[in-house]
This record gives structure tokens, sequence and C-alpha cells, in this order.
């Protein structure tokens, strides 16, 4: 009978949260004030709840104070660092970060020094895992494009002439400084490394997203450009097709999915340095180039530079996250010195957005005072009360949205 009373007890639970209206109340925990754009979410000195890392700090779930990373400078109203990516770079169980920047041409990753040294606030240790030989870096993601559980480095450029590169995390054997007393020596050792992968010669701007675009089963690369098509079998053995469907300045990301549940996948994206969020409604091809209704979502905030989708309200479908994004080129861009906000579209699976049915996106705003968007919009349970939080990092700071979902 006990064991019945929990089970009810955990229905309506799950029960109260599906039902909870919107708009769904948060509240802001600002972390630190800087210009770093990128962040992300994880357990980094392994006492088993959430941090957030955000360019120069981290800061620790509880007391939520910053504590140092790494060093960057400032540059023409930018830093050097356009995301951040929790992850165990070389394998020893703790949580690392890689980085990437807009000017210069080095992955770096950044080696957790541990739990003790972590709370007395040490820097963390710098490797670089490949020097690109490129610049001009709009913005990078980490995905498994090839299926082994280790995601990928690919990065998008604004500079369309620029080849588009898969980088494979591997191995490889260099001579490092090593101290040796009071001496440093260069020793051979085998260290993580990204190993480059060619797709295109070119086809790159400003938009970037991985999705099945031409519904086959694989996913493909688009760009701001247009797209490049992923080939059957091995992806890094066989040519990718690059499609020149589009030239267009979009979001980072772009979201690939099926929003109008008639099969095709349409493309969600942002304008990213002027007004309006779009959908790309599939309509079919038209002698074999890939066609497309664009419809107009909403107009009324402008460099909608990131989008990102989650469950906020735990009924099992997504919601729309999005913002503006604060001084994208530095105060330039139409709307570009207006106030920053913050804000979801609901989206009712029961009355699907159409290009007949745009108004199927309802806003609610989160944040419309001092909380903006940057690069990456994360969500997690951060506080472990059961529902997604959403983390920013933008050039008003870093910030906590903490969900209060009733």
């Amino acid at each position: 009978m006990k064991s019945m009373h929990l089970a009810l007890g955990a229905l309506l639970v799950l029960n109260s949260l599906a039902l909870a209206g919107h708009p769904i109340p948060f509240e802001v925990k600002v972390l630190g004030v800087d210009a770093n754009e990128g962040c992300d979410v994880a357990d980094f000195d392994g006492d088993g709840k959430l941090d957030v890392v955000a360019g120069r700090n981290w800061y620790r779930n509880g007391d939520w104070l910053p504590r140092p990373v790494r060093a960057f400078e400032d540059v023409n109203g930018y830093v050097h660092s356009n995301g951040d990516f929790a992850f165990d770079v070389n394998g020893d169980g703790l949580t690392d970060v890689i980085a990437g920047d807009f000017f210069f041409t080095e992955v770096k990753w950044y080696q957790n020094p541990g739990k003790d040294q972590l709370l007395q606030g040490f820097m963390w240790p710098e490797h670089t895992l490949v020097d690109t030989g490129y610049s001009q870096n709009e913005f990078s993601v980490m995905q498994d494009l090839d299926g082994d559980q280790i995601p990928e480095w690919i990065s998008d450029s604004w500079n369309k002439n620029n080849p588009l590169i898969v980088w494979k995390l591997g191995q490889e054997e260099r001579e490092v400084e090593v101290k040796r007393g009071n001496k440093t020596v260069m020793e051979k050792q085998t260290v993580p490394v990204l190993k480059r992968n060619l797709i295109s010669e070119g086809g790159q701007g400003h938009g970037f997203a991985i999705g099945d675009i031409n519904n086959d089963g694989r996913d493909d690369i688009l760009t701001g450009t247009g797209w490049h098509e992923a080939p059957e079998g091995d992806i890094f053995e066989n040519p990718w097709r690059y499609h020149a469907d589009w030239d267009r300045h979009l979001s980072c990301p772009m979201i690939v999915r099926d929003l109008n549940q008639d099969g095709r996948n349409d493309v969600i994206w942002g304008n990213p340095h002027d007004f309006g969020l779009y959908v790309w409604f599939a309509t079919g091809d038209d002698e074999g180039k890939l066609t497309f209704e664009e419809t107009l979502i909403d107009k009324s905030f402008s460099q909608l530079h990131c989008i990102h989708f989650e469950d906020l309200d735990n009924d099992g479908h997504d919601e729309l996250i999005t913002g503006k994004r604060v001084r994208a080129h530095n105060g330039r861009d139409p709307g570009g010195m207006e106030p920053p906000v913050v804000c979801y579209f609901e989206i009712d699976p029961k009355n699907p957005p159409s290009p007949q049915n745009p108004g199927a996106f309802k806003k609610h705003v989160i944040a419309d005072s001092g909380v903006g968007i940057g690069l990456q919009i994360r969500t997690a349970d951060i506080d472990g009360d059961g529902d997604k939080d959403i983390v920013v990092a933008g050039k008003d700071g870093t910030q906590i949205l903490f969900n209060k979902l009733k």
C-alpha cells in the first residue's frame, strides 16, 4: 500500500508539472560581468552538482563565486573567446574546457587541475589542440557526426571563402615543455590533438546548423551560403556535395526540425544582426534545389544570434529560447542599442505552426532588463528541482535564469 501511495504521489507531481501554465517565472542570478559571450554547464569539482564556466571564470554551484580558468584580452569590444565547451579531453575523469577564438587561429583546451587546486583558485593549464590556420571564426560547435560517441569540432566563418573543416579528436606524439625541478625541458609525449577532415574548400558564411535538411536520414551541415550534403558511408572518406541554395546572414545556430509535422524538415533561424525570427518551411524541390516558404514569426527585437530548444515546462514538448545579443556589433546593428531581452516561444503540438499559422508561436518574456544573450544558450537542471534552468553569457554579464515552474 505504501508503494502505491508513493507511485500515486509521483504521478500527481508529474501531472502538475505537465499542466503548468505559461508564462513560466524565472529568477535571475548574476554570476559576473564582463564582455565574454560563451558558457557551458558541467560538474567541474566532482561534488555531483552542476557548475557554470564562462570565459575567464568557472562558478561553483552553491556559493557561485568566480574562480579563474584562463586569461584573455579584450579587443575592439570583443574578447578573445567565442564559446566554451565542457569535455574530458585527456580522459582523466575530470571535465576540461575547449575554447575557440574569433581572431586567433588556435583551438585551446584548458586542463582541469583537480578539486584541491580548483577550490584554491589555481589557473587551468593551457594546451593547444590545433592551429587551424584560419581566423574570422564566427561560431564553433562540438557534435558527434560519425556516431562514435566522441564529438567533433566544427567552426563557422563569416569569411565565405574559408574552408569548411571537421576536426576530429585524436592523439599524437609531440614535444612539449615539462618542468623538471627548476628547469623546463622538452619531452616527447602523447597528447590530445584535433585532426583535419576537409568538407569543402569554401561554402562558409555567417550561419550554421547540423541537421538532415534533405530528409535522407543523414545529418548535413548548413552555413550562410548553402548546405553541405552528407555522403553515404564514411563521412570522412567520401566527398560531401555543396549546394549553394541561398546566401543570407543567419543565426549561429539555426535549427533543423519538422515543425509543421508534414514529414519534411524545416529550418528555424534568427536574424543575427537585424530584426526577426523566421522559419523556412520546406515545400519540396525545384530541379534538385530545395525550396522553402519563409515565414516571419516575430520582429519585435533584433540580433537573434543564437536559438535553442528545450522543454521548459516538462510537458514533453520543446519551447524555443532566444533573445537579443547584447551589442553584437558594438551597437551598430539596427536596434543594437535597444534594451536586451531573453524570451521563449511556446509551440502547441496540437496546433503546429505553418506559413498559414505563424501565430502558433506564443512569445513569453523571461527577462527584459539587463539580461540578453551572447553566442551560446545552455540549459540544464542546475538547482536539482526537476526543471531546466537557462545559462546565458553576453556583454552585460553571465546569468543563470532559474526556472520556477510550479
